[in-house]
Order: structure tokens, then sequence, then C-alpha cells
């Protein structure tokens, strides 16, 4: 057993910085020519001298939701993917709706190692409780896993007595999904007399793992580490440890340049200062060249003290914009405004994302129109059917005039 994935964990970071943009100019003429979404983005760009950091700053950043209408106005990838590499691959819908193809060969989304510095290896047993219905996110673990050796039982999301089952059937070493579903099967297995002592690692997306459910989990046996993923561009970072501890930071992919600039800019920031994440990808399959995440980070400016040497960020810090996540899926400032738009006698109406206990909740608070009396029972219907989750509706009086649509109150540092 190795303590690392491959040598690039611990490459030289300059040699790793020269690698990528080495190899740069060359896939850009490539998907230019190929994929006529970058063949129109990257007309007139001097390909060959986007060769270094500073100058990929000369490009623009591609954000979510200039994708989204690009894919609206071309459905149903805006242009922006390589169509010849999807036969043979699966397609999904995130929320927004946004497309994505799966990529090309083993792992595509690149969460092997993540998993392995988690602690996994061939021969697990992961019970992968991200969903696999029409969003990426069960497979791109399930893919990640598979590629290290390890077995993976698909359970999805939903039907937590047969998963507590399963898991105990199976004798599961590892948990893969969102951060508060596995106190779900804990808990549900105690209820139900079932030993899932057996899990022993965990490896968590979709949502913040809170250092309180983090240390409650090792109490009960589990040490559970996070990865940073989108749907788009798959793991994009993962957390390491040293010695059984988890260290600070998140270790980014190592087929990735990362940036982080100013939200709403282009502009790089300081190392350390908080921005928005941006991300370009050598995926051939789904390219995405300075892709706006819209999530906040920054970048811890020393290596990792386990040993790999790839840019460290201090983890998802909030959002640049208004999109947010909630229980593992995005909720989008548009998807409000259909809920306003939907239903008569609505004025304005701020979705508010806080926390119960290990659980994020939503409350929609509505501002009447005059002398309306909307009917809350519709506007809940209308708000599980735009964002895919259940929330309270509540009447407010009056809300403030601060263009808010969503605000998130989760205090992420406990």
């Amino acid at each position: 057993m190795t303590d690392y994935f491959d040598t690039l964990d611990t490459m030289d970071a300059r040699e790793r910085q020269q690698m990528l943009f080495s190899k740069l100019p060359a896939f850009l003429g490539r998907i230019a020519r190929e994929i006529p979404g970058w063949g129109r983005r990257l007309a007139g760009v001097d390909i060959a001298a986007i060769s270094s950091a500073e100058s990929l700053v000369s490009l623009p950043v591609l954000r979510k939701a200039e994708l989204m209408e690009a894919q609206a106005a071309e459905p149903p990838f805006g242009g922006f993917v390589n169509m010849a590499h999807l036969d043979g691959s699966r397609i999904f819908m995130s929320p927004g709706p946004v497309w994505e193809p799966q990529g090309l060969g083993a792992d595509p989304w690149g969460a092997a190692r993540a998993f392995h510095a988690a602690g996994l290896r061939r021969g697990d047993i992961v019970h992968n409780s991200l969903a696999y219905h029409m969003t990426p996110g069960g497979f791109i673990f399930d893919e990640g896993a598979r590629a290290l050796g390890a077995r993976v039982f698909p359970a999805g999301i939903g039907n937590t007595e047969q998963q507590v089952e399963a898991a105990a059937a199976l004798r599961a070493t590892a948990y893969g999904g969102t951060p508060d579903f596995l106190k779900v099967l804990l808990d549900k297995a105690a209820e139900m007399g079932r030993d899932l002592s057996s899990i022993k690692r965990g490896v968590v997306s979709g949502g913040a793992l809170f250092p309180s459910m983090r240390a409650e989990y090792a109490s009960r046996g589990v040490t559970v580490m996070q990865a940073y993923a989108t749907a788009d561009l798959g793991i994009v970072a993962y957390e390491s440890s040293l010695d059984g501890e988890v260290l600070p930071g998140m270790i980014c992919n190592e087929n990735m340049i990362i940036e982080i600039v100013r939200p709403g800019t282009g502009d790089p920031v300081p190392a350390g200062e908080v921005g928005e994440l941006v991300v370009t990808t050598f995926n051939a399959s789904y390219p995405l060249i300075r892709f706006g995440t819209g999530d906040l980070t920054a970048i811890l400016d020393e290596a990792s003290p386990c040993g790999r040497t790839n840019i460290r960020i201090k983890g998802w810090m909030g959002r640049a914009d208004q999109r947010t996540k909630v229980k593992g899926m995005f909720v989008d400032p548009k998807q409000i405004d259909a809920v306003v738009k939907s239903v008569p006698g609505i004025a304005r109406a701020r979705l508010v994302v806080s926390r119960n206990s290990a659980s994020d909740t939503m409350k929609l608070l509505v501002e009447p129109a005059p002398g309306a009396t909307p009917d809350l029972s519709a506007i809940a219907g209308v708000l599980a059917s735009q964002t895919k989750l259940k929330g309270e509706v509540e009447i407010a009086a009056s809300l403030p005039n601060d263009g808010k649509v969503i605000e998130d109150t989760r205090d992420y540092t406990k």
C-alpha cells in the first residue's frame, strides 16, 4: 500500500504548473477546432500565447448563468461538448436546469484520488448514498471508488431502512454521500438494532461537513473526510490526513488549473484573499476553460503537511452569487422567481436556508401584494416542483428592499 495515489501527488509544484500550462495551447487549439462553442469563444484569441497563468487571465471567465443561457439557446449543451464522445456514455440534468455529459474513460470526474486520500483501498465496500437519479453525483463517487478497486453498493437516496439492511448485510467498510445522511443511517441502524460498525471511513460531498458533525462521527468510530465537487467539473479538491488527523484545507485535484478571482471579475486576488474559485479542466469531452464556480474560497499559502504538493484551498466559504446548495442540490434565484410568477398575489419572496440539527432546512418568506392573500399550499407545491426540495412557506409583512432572493443563515464554523 502506498501513501500517495500516484507521482503527481508529490510532484514539484513549479514542475506541475509548467506541465499544465505547456499542454494548454495545444488543448485550446483542439477544442476550438472540434467543439463549436469553444470555436466561437476562442475566435480571435492568440491560442499559442495562452501558456501561463498571466496569459490565461486574458480569457473571459465562463460563469454558470452564461452556460445556462447557451444551453437554452442551443440545447442540450450550448455547443460546449464534443458530441462525438457521447456515444455509450451518460447525460445528466442538474437543477437549473444544467446539462452535463459523462466524460471518457474510467473515473472521468477524478474521484479516485479523493477516495485514496481518505484511506480507501482495493477491496473496500463503499455504501454510496449520493443520488443516481438525473444528476451525476452518484456516478462521480461510483466511478472513482471502482477505479480505485473498491466495490460499490449504489444505494442512492431514500429508502433508509433498506439502506441500513444492505449496509449491514454487506458489511460496508465506507460511506459515500452527503454529510448529514450518514447520521440518518447510523441513527436508524441503532433504532433497528442493526450493526454498522464495519463502516470506518466516509467520503462526503454535496454539503458542509460541520466540525460538530465530524466530531460526532469520530465518536462513533467513523473518520469522515470531505471532497469539494461540482456536477460540471467533478472532484475539484479533497481533504487529506497525517497520522490519523484530518488536515486543514483541501488539496486541489492534480489535473486542473486553479485560480481565485475577485467576485464578478476575472481578476486574480492575492494568495490568502477570499474570492471566487475559477477552474480550467483538460476534459476532452466537456472542457471548461476559466469556469467560474460561483463558490468562494482562498488559497492556503503553504503545502500540506501530508506531503502532497498541489495548491490547497480553505474549502467552501460561501457563494459569490446567490445560488445556494441545500441538501446537495443547488437552488437558484431564477427558481424562486419562477415561484413568485407562478402563484398570484406575491409581491416578493426570499428563501431562507438554515440548519436544524444536522440537516439543511428551507423557509420561503412571502410578502403579499397589496390586498392579496397568497395560497401558501400552492406556493409550497411550486417551490417543491422548482427546487426538488421541500420547504416551509411563511407570510412576511414586508421584506428588506436589498435585492436578496436567497439568504443562507447557516453557521459554517460549528
